[in-house]
């Protein structure tokens, strides 16, 4: 009899053991985001820009794989916010994902909102932004997600991790800028400068000595987390005279390659190491469009930051922003702005580190074209409110379908609690018409999309493929199409119209990378596979702010499973309500 009470004593003193470790490896991160106007000046002019905590860009969130963040948002600006975890899964989390009017009501003037959720099987780089009108200009910060406690990198351990959000910036309200293409009908007005770390950099008025720095020693190899948070523009990002060691990307790691130049789609990440290898300089760290739609308007500026070697002969150390340096940094050749050749190149380039877990059997078969459209311009509208082509106005789709979000309820609280009437699950697994895609002489007839809520309804556990086609409609273009909740391989990209008859054939099934958006190639298509094991209401959307203000969006809808762990949690208490809840 002693030596069972011995041995249950035993057992219970182990369970406890375990548990109070996973306690302290798994942590709780506690963060406040006040919502506030900042006085926040660059190219010379003073803006009252929308800001988390008078930071532009925002705080850097740090976390290890594993643990959970509790963040309150606390609304004290004049517009309607909501905050998205860009890339976060959110297993059974859908409440705090954040699209508005999708998983959420916006977070009201005045009132707040917590997020809450678990970062699990993630490592690398993630971000977040607003997901509210374009208040994510402004709205923005870093999400770094490192190994678990006791575990490390697949790769030598950098000496420093250092984030650099790529991003844009307009001499304006961004708010006004779209609602004056809204009201127009035209295309917005585009940036006035990109930015890296919310400064334009050396090549923009009144900017150098704000310039970002970012210091090394010879020798020292560093992790660097390049994110593009630009609103509306693909972008290249290279270092001048420094080879980039591409290790991951939009949090999964990669088999690494070398590369002189990065391109990252609006949304994306990527994790490059950078060594300390040339003689103690200072260089140019820079980023430029990559514009892939003929005769769009786009800026053709370049920001920059600075590698600074702290032995350099000028520098005496450093780091932070420029202090009046005069020694001008080594300038690197940047790839032509409609160089799709590069990022072809690039984007094919990308590996998995391990063998992947594709679904090789599907359940749920969908092709999707993706493009722009327009509208005609209705009888009761002046010109001046149709300012398109033509006297027409922008608008954009999936499967000739231009989501439209609902305003009295969000698309997840209708789901869960069965109001009728606010969506319906009819998006089309196909094009309603079938055409030459990516011809350059497409009929007028199909530039008008229907406009609609429809969902995809998907069951649990259901295997999909999405053929994501781009179209010559107005002008084909890279789109980045981000998908919430979940990651997924992409098996194959390529040009023209996709043929299931040849280019299956191109399929990766045995390591292709998996992400969160994937830049579908100009005048082509992408084919990405996933598991439907995130019960919820999930956008699919292009990450070009201006394409989804016109309606590039579709969701879908991820039924419970049968378990408990199959199943969404229930919406938190302080969920925000619409003014007709």
């Amino acid at each position: 009899m002693e030596i069972i009470k011995s041995f249950l004593c035993f057992i219970s003193f182990t369970v406890l053991l375990l548990f109070t470790s996973m306690a302290e490896a798994n942590k709780a991160h506690h963060h406040e985001f006040i919502i506030q106007a900042t006085k926040v000046k660059r190219l010379c002019e003073t803006h009252n820009s929308i800001t988390v905590n008078g930071m532009f860009p925002g705080p850097t969130l740090v976390v290890n794989n594993g643990d959970t963040l509790v963040v309150k948002v606390i609304n004290r600006a004049r517009y309607n916010i909501t905050i998205h975890w860009h890339g976060v899964r959110q297993m059974r989390t859908g409440w705090a994902d954040g699209p508005e009017f999708v998983t959420q009501c916006p977070i009201r003037p005045g009132s707040s909102y917590t997020y809450r959720f678990t970062i699990q099987g993630q490592e690398g780089t993630l971000w977040w932004h607003a997901h509210s009108s374009w208040l994510r200009a402004t709205v923005y910060g870093s999400l770094l997600v490192l190994p678990r406690a006791g575990s490390s990198y697949p790769f030598p351990n950098p000496h420093r991790n250092v984030p650099l959000l790529l991003g844009e910036w307009w001499d304006a309200n961004p708010v006004d800028v779209l609602r004056e293409s809204i009201r127009t009908g035209g295309a917005p007005n585009i940036s006035d400068a990109y930015t890296i770390n919310g400064q334009p950099g050396d090549l923009y008025k009144c900017s150098s000595k704000d310039t970002t720095i970012v210091p090394i020693n010879v020798g020292e190899t560093i992790l660097l987390r390049v994110i593009n948070s630009a609103m509306n523009q693909p972008l290249f990002f290279t270092v001048a005279n420094h080879k980039l060691t591409v290790v991951g990307a939009d949090a999964s790691y990669l088999k690494p390659f070398t590369t002189n130049v990065v391109v990252l789609g609006p949304g994306q990440t990527t994790d490059v190491l950078i060594t300390g290898d040339q003689p103690p300089n200072r260089y140019y760290m820079a980023a430029r469009a990559y514009q892939s739609a003929q005769n769009a308007p786009f800026g053709n500026t370049t920001t920059t930051a600075i590698l600074q070697y702290k032995s350099a002969p000028c520098c005496g150390g450093g780091g932070g922003t420029n202090k009046g340096i005069s020694v001008k940094p080594i300038m690197p050749l940047l790839p032509a702005y409609n160089d799709t050749n590069t990022v072809t190149r690039f984007s094919q380039s990308f590996r998995s580190l391990k063998r992947a877990e594709v679904p090789t059997e599907i359940d749920e078969n969908l092709f999707v074209t993706i493009g722009l459209g327009l509208n005609n311009c209705p009888k009761n509208f002046r010109s001046r409110r149709c300012q398109g082509p033509n006297g027409t106005r922008f608008t954009s789709s999936m499967n000739n379908v231009s989501f439209a979000l609902p305003s009295n309820y969000s698309l997840l609280q209708a789901h869960h609690h069965n109001i009728p009437g606010v969506f319906t699950t009819d998006f089309p697994a196909k094009p309603p018409v079938k055409f030459d895609y990516t011809s350059s002489n497409i009929s007028r007839s199909l530039y008008q999309p229907s406009r609609g809520t429809k969902l995809y309804k998907l069951k649990y556990g259901s295997r999909v493929q999405i053929v994501l086609q781009d179209t010559g409609i107005v002008t084909p273009e890279n789109h980045p199409i981000h998908l919430h909740g979940y990651d997924f391989y992409i098996i194959a990209e390529g040009f023209g119209n996709f043929n299931p008859k040849k280019d299956t054939a191109k399929f990766n099934l045995e390591d292709p990378p998996l992400r969160n958006t994937v830049g579908v190639p100009v005048n082509g298509w992408a084919v990405i596979r996933f598991v439907a094991d995130n019960p919820g209401v999930w956008i699919m959307h292009c990450h070009l702010d201006v394409h989804i203000s016109w309606g590039l969006a579709m969701a879908f809808l991820v039924e419970n499973g049968n378990g408990l762990l199959e199943k969404m949690e229930e919406p938190p208490a302080d969920l925000p309500v619409c003014w007709e809840l």
